[in-house]
């Protein structure tokens, strides 16, 4: 897998669009930017916990660069390979046959969990 860095692209990051979660507290309001919780604050208003979390993310993106990268996906499926590894082993249909049965008994060992469940339910 390669990647390639998009020089070309001029992003103009002039503004940024994100999500705030805000919390009333008990002494005040806490103001967190969804998926970066590190980018969080805490003030007595609503109003302050907001303005501290811009000050906060102009601070933070005051020496950052965001940059977008193409990521080049291989051509062939990785499990591919493993595709038919199987077709020619003579126990391969005993163990398929295996596993169904255990499943068939795991799923009659649950019919069974629930119908007791209901039953003591029904008692109630």
């Amino acid at each position: 897998m390669t990647t390639n860095l998009n020089n070309n692209e001029v992003n103009n990051l002039s503004k940024l669009n994100y999500s705030v979660l805000i919390e009333a507290k008990n002494n005040g309001y806490q103001a967190t930017v969804w998926g970066l919780p590190d980018c969080q604050v805490f003030a007595a208003t609503r109003e302050d916990a907001l303005n501290n979390l811009h000050t906060l993310l102009n601070s933070r993106l005051k020496n950052v660069e965001i940059v977008t990268q193409e990521i080049e996906t291989p051509s062939e499926h990785p499990w591919m390979k493993f595709a038919g590894m199987f077709k020619d082993d003579p126990q391969f249909d005993d163990m398929l046959a295996n596993i169904e049965a255990y499943r068939r008994e795991l799923d009659a060992e649950m019919a069974e969990y629930y119908r007791q469940l209901d039953a003591e339910q029904g008692k109630e």
